[in-house]
């Protein structure tokens, strides 16, 4: 068994909890155990679960594995700090707020013979997943996603970061792309945002991809895809499966863990959530250049 701890007890780190309690079953998600969570406020037990502190979950030799559930900013340090402990990691999304400081973390990972895995569940979601099913052999002529949501929390990090799972719908579904050009409006005192990215495919077609954010925007994701022979606005609504996201991903996460994973399929997985944190940085490099 593989004694696990979650860091950060908020809405991913207490379903990362449920999920470890109740693995599916005859699956790589039962070699896991929950031995314990961290989190910054003094809490009463958590599904049963007890509290205890970094330093005990960075020093126990019953602790082999670390989910980080934290905010944004933090990820990198909760990161680097579990490696070097010599400690497996998943982490939510984004791994770190900048492309170099990924690829430190993952060679440090390599180096330890350690598996450092980033959650992507939005590539387990019935729309994308259908979606993905639809365009398969088209030709995209042109492309835009704009993403709604209310004001961000703050220690989320630069808008292309927070909202990095967009952009790897779009690299996953489109393949590498450039950025040309970033527009960003921002009114503080009324948290609202848009930042607008242009990009381009390797076959030097347009994508647009808009997050916005503000008091009463709801939630929603708004499509439109040309091909050649087609026009998509609609998302998909794609099979409900009964495996839940976090679920799908502590299953994969498990099989790496496992070494159920080919070595193909990880280094296709580590290059394109490295190529979308290096989209996210350039973003926000043009974004900070333009308002300088």
């Amino acid at each position: 068994m593989l004694g696990s701890v979650v860091v950060g007890i908020g809405i991913a780190g207490s379903v990362r909890m449920r999920d470890l309690l109740a693995p599916l079953s005859s699956s790589a998600a039962e070699q896991l155990s929950i031995r314990g969570f961290v989190s910054r406020r003094s809490l009463e037990d958590q599904q049963g679960v007890k509290q205890i502190s970094m330093t005990e979950a960075l020093s126990r030799d019953d602790i082999h594995v670390a989910f980080i559930c934290t905010e944004n900013t933090s990820h990198e340090e909760n990161i680097r700090q579990f490696l070097e402990a010599g400690k497996h990691v998943c982490v939510e999304y984004p791994m770190t707020l900048s492309h170099t400081t990924a690829v430190d973390l993952w060679n440090l990972a390599q180096q330890k013979g350690l598996v450092l895995h980033e959650e992507h569940i939005e590539l387990f979601t019935p729309d994308f997943k259908q979606l993905k099913k639809d365009i398969s052999g088209k030709t995209l002529e042109e492309g835009k996603l704009h993403f709604t949501g209310g004001p961000l929390k703050a220690n989320f990090g630069f808008p292309s970061f927070s909202g990095i799972a967009r952009l790897t719908w779009l690299v996953d579904l489109f393949g590498e792309l450039t950025v040309t050009s970033v527009d960003l409006v921002e009114e503080k005192e009324n948290k609202y945002m848009k930042m607008t990215a242009h990009l381009l495919t390797q076959q030097h077609k347009p994508l647009t991809w808009i997050e916005e954010r503000g008091p009463g925007l709801g939630r929603a994701k708004h499509v439109e895809f040309r091909f050649q022979d087609v026009t998509i606005t609609e998302l998909p609504a794609g099979q409900r499966e009964p495996v839940g996201l976090f679920m799908q991903d502590l299953l994969l996460f498990s099989r790496k863990l496992l070494g159920e994973v080919s070595a193909a399929e990880l280094q296709a997985e580590r290059n394109r959530i490295l190529h979308c944190l290096e989209l996210a940085e350039r973003i926000q490099q043009i974004t900070e250049n333009t308002h300088a």
